[in-house]
């Protein structure tokens, strides 16, 4: 019953949104996910320096992906702070 009420909830919820909100939890959920990314990495790390992990390709795939994941956030964050920049440069 309270799922159900949840679930309403959140669909409100998510038609009062704004699309700065919106944005906003878009921005959140991926950094979210690099950090989930990174978190897997380092766990596999761990089972590698302890022999436990049987497929080191397992490490080697969660490494790459974190690490594509953290240039990426990189990228987006120095294309952000240009246009921020840019936008201040137009009101000079």
């Amino acid at each position: 019953m309270s799922g159900l009420s949840d679930k309403l909830d959140l669909d409100e919820a998510a038609k009062t949104a704004s699309p700065n909100t919106d944005f906003a939890r878009m921005l959140s959920k991926g950094l979210e996910s690099v950090q989930a990314s990174q978190d897997k990495a380092s766990d596999l790390a761990v089972q590698v320096a302890n022999g436990t992990l049987q497929d080191p390709a397992q490490y080697t795939m969660a490494a790459n992906e974190a690490s594509l994941g953290l240039q990426m956030t990189l990228a987006i964050r120095n294309k952000a702070v240009e246009a921020f920049q840019e936008i201040m440069r137009m009101q000079a």
